[in-house]
Order: structure tokens, then sequence, then C-alpha cells
């Protein structure tokens, strides 16, 4: 499964405190399973939601969710308008924990060569790459209000 780690390269790349400090970031899968038909090929589908956690977040969690929304955008385009759940702990005034959860799915090809050996691709979602902004683009994102 590749979007984890993407999704966490990512969240580091664009979010000025998480970069500083990436041990606030967990990325954990729940409910996982496969999708695969097993009739012309051995093609499959990875469906799993998607926990993420960050602690100690001390700035608005405007700046984890409009970098998140822009990979989002990218990485899972057909995701549905309220997929996203989200808890938060509020640990201080200025400071909370903040837990979301979002369905992700992964296809994966899986060919076989000549050589009798199986190969397995994934292939990335069909969305133009203009739609992602650069990471450094969403760092000084400051909330109005």
């Amino acid at each position: 499964m590749r979007k984890p780690t993407e999704l966490r390269d990512w969240l580091l790349a664009s979010v000025r405190d998480l970069k500083k400090n990436p041990e606030k970031l967990q990325i954990f899968i729940d409910r996982g399973n496969l999708q695969a038909r097993l009739q012309d090929s051995l093609h499959f589908e990875y469906q799993y939601t998607l926990n993420l956690i960050v602690t100690d977040f001390a700035t608005s969690a405007d700046n984890i969710m409009v970098p998140l929304l822009a990979w989002v955008k990218v990485n899972q385009p057909e995701m549905v308008p309220d997929a996203i759940q989200f808890e938060a702990d509020i640990i201080a005034r200025d400071k909370i924990d903040l837990s979301l959860t979002m369905p992700l799915t992964e296809r994966v090809l899986v060919t076989r060569g000549e050589d009798g050996n199986y190969t397995t691709n994934h292939p990335a979602e069909p969305v133009p790459e203009w739609n992602l902004p650069e990471p450094e683009a969403l760092q000084d994102l400051i909330p109005n209000g």
C-alpha cells in the first residue's frame, strides 16, 4: 500500500509544524479488505480506512485540513463529500490532538512476464498533476479569524 506513505510525505512537506516535529504524525490502517474477482487476472484493489493522528498540534486545524484536501483531490478524487471524519481533544487553549479517518482505495495490476514471474503495478489516480499545489505553498497558511 503506497497511499499512507505518500500522504505522510505530503503532510510533512506541507505542514511546517509536522516538518519540524514528524513524531506528531501517526498513520494507521483500519478495517481493510481486498476486492478481487480472480477470473481473468490477479488484479485487485485495497480498500481500507486510513486513521491519521496528529498530537500536540499548536496551530489551527486548517493547517492540516487544507493540505489533506489538496492531497485527496489528486489521490482519491472520487471520495464522497462527507467521507472524512474527525475527532479532536482540546488539550489547551492553543493545542489539540486531532484524529481523522477516511476511506482509501488502491488499484493493483498484476501481470505475469515471459519468465513466469509476477509483477505488481499501482497505477496513479486519473487526475491531472496540476491539481496538486506545491507543498511549500501551504506552509504559511494563515487562518482568517
